[in-house]
């Protein structure tokens, strides 16, 4: 996730305070990795050393003042260009699920690794449960939904690869160890 690139979109629609974006974070991506106050506030920072956002006020809402801060022009013209710009596919394999598997065929015996993906396995179907559980949820929001719809997506992914792999992962264990 680029974060200085969510928190523009977020100031695209008018300025907000620090509290204001985290909170507008949760509730567009509410199935994301939390955003701390701290990353948000640091991000605000380096956007506006940048010339992205600029204050646009402060304001004391029951506690300490709150800085606002608005999308400046450059940002706005930083955001553009980051939303037309097609995100490549990932060239490389870099998953911690595919590098543990990988390890233990290279330290451990063949059970050991069909131990990992079956643990791996039940615990991928597990989460995809709860996926299926916030989907039907009557108060699922669009969000919600179009967050768990991705997750789900991803996760089936990964359930045929590791299948795949536990009716493989004899020959490759003894390709790794000849």
């Amino acid at each position: 996730m680029s974060t200085p690139h969510l928190l523009l979109g977020l100031l695209a629609g008018g300025s907000r305070h620090g509290y204001e974006l985290k909170r507008a974070h949760d509730e567009r991506l509410p199935q994301a990795r939390p955003l701390a106050f701290g990353q948000v506030y640091a991000t605000l920072g380096r956007l506006q050393r940048d010339g992205l956002v600029a204050a646009a006020g402060q304001g004391r809402s029951a506690g300490p003042d709150r800085t606002a801060f608005a999308l400046t022009g450059e940002g706005r013209a930083a955001l553009d260009q980051w939303l037309s710009t097609v995100e490549p596919p990932m060239p490389y394999v870099a998953s911690t699920l595919f590098t543990k598997v990988v390890v233990a065929l290279l330290v451990a015996d063949v059970d050991r690794a069909r131990s990992y993906l079956i643990a791996q396995r039940a615990a991928h179907t597990t989460r995809l449960r709860e996926l299926t559980t916030v989907k039907a949820d009557p108060v699922a929001t669009l969000s919600d939904v179009v967050a768990a719809d991705f997750a789900i997506v991803h996760l089936d992914a990964d359930l045929r690869w590791l299948h795949a792999t536990l009716d493989r992962v004899a020959d490759w264990h003894r390709e790794v160890h000849p």
